[in-house]
């Protein structure tokens, strides 16, 4: 969508739209509204949107049942891609195309879900030059986060001779792109999922087999039979308990999500007896130098092979209420891409 009156010009607006929360009576409401420049959050950098995307974090603070945003109101958004079209850092000039994802952006900051952003220079990155402002998008929080998990991976000596290597909620947008990426480095992938109805598309991503999440019993003993030579893991939970249990030795688990549940019923023996390794994964986070570098990295050998396949919906942002339902109640695969101002 986008707003045909919504112009810049030297510093002069109309209004354009903007997706934000409020609190109003102790309970958080969204809605789409029109601001102006004037309203955002102070920045160096000014930003024309092209595109968004939706992430799990997203539907949690636009609906509120999570508590991700920390100030109201806030527009919400942990990605964008876009145009600069102002810079009071000589890093960027006008024209140049770029994205922001992480830091405090959408959390703390306003963030992507709007015609324009604004934000600090620290968190703006060039978009790699063979990579669309779409794709940037297409990729976003989600594929990022598994290219940290595979430098962190790397760093701690993971390789495909170590065995079968599981991805869990593989069919949400970080375990998607696990799942292509890590088959693409010469990894036997083995899908867990708990929607049986996916397999054909694991497959096609790249995942030798699909285990269905309902078969597994995860009350075992404190050890049992190793099976996973490495693991990156979006659930948490039962599921990151079950394994720390059934990992090879020397195998490492990468840690991203928590959905299935923060707490960790586990014990050391994995880790003293087999020299299991758990790498915490924080995106969000992630040093300004090394941001810069994975995202080239992203453009070249980490570019996932099926991004057609990943993105499962483009929409609008006055869809987003439908799409944060959907994905909250299990029902959404792969990713969704907002678009705002398409690129032509």
């Amino acid at each position: 969508m986008q707003t045909e009156d919504c112009k810049y010009n030297g510093g002069k607006m109309t209004k354009f739209q903007a997706f934000r929360v409020y609190q109003e009576n102790k309970e958080v409401v969204s809605r789409l509204e029109s601001i102006t420049v004037d309203d955002l959050d102070a920045g160096d950098v000014l930003i024309k949107t092209a595109y968004s995307a939706v992430n799990y974090k997203d539907a949690l603070a636009g609906t509120g049942a999570g508590k991700i945003l920390r100030h109201f109101p806030c527009i919400a958004g942990v990605d964008v891609s876009g145009t600069v079209v102002e810079s009071e850092d000589k890093r960027f000039k006008e024209g140049d195309s770029v994205l922001v994802t992480g830091y405090e952006f959408g959390v703390d900051h306003d963030g992507g879900f709007s015609e324009y952003v604004r934000v600090p220079a620290e968190w703006v990155v060039p978009v790699p030059a063979s990579m669309s402002l779409f794709d940037a998008m297409a990729i976003g929080t989600a594929g990022f986060t598994v290219a940290l998990c595979v430098q962190r991976l790397e760093e701690n000596n993971q390789t495909p001779e170590l065995g079968q290597f599981i991805v869990t909620g593989a069919t949400g947008g970080v375990g998607s792109f696990a799942v292509d990426i890590m088959s693409s480095l010469g990894y036997e992938v083995v899908a867990l999922t708990g929607k049986s109805d996916s397999n054909e598309l694991l497959t096609s991503l790249g995942a030798s087999h699909v285990l269905d999440r309902n078969t597994l019993k995860l009350d075992g003993p404190l050890l049992e039979k190793g099976q996973w030579g490495g693991a990156i893991d979006n659930v948490g939970g039962d599921i990151l308990a079950w394994l720390t249990r059934t990992m090879n030795p020397w195998g490492n688990i990468a840690a991203v999500g928590l959905a299935g549940g923060f707490k960790l019923n586990t014990s050391v023996m994995p880790f003293i007896i087999r020299g299991v390794s758990l790498l915490g994964i924080n995106s969000q986070g992630c040093p300004t130098q090394f941001r810069h570098q994975l995202w080239e990295r992203l453009a070249s050998d980490l570019a996932p092979k099926h991004l057609d396949k990943i993105v499962t919906s483009t929409i609008g942002l006055e869809d987003l209420p439908g799409v944060f339902e959907n994905m909250l109640a299990g029902k959404t695969t792969g990713r969704t891409v907002v678009a705002i101002n398409p690129d032509k």
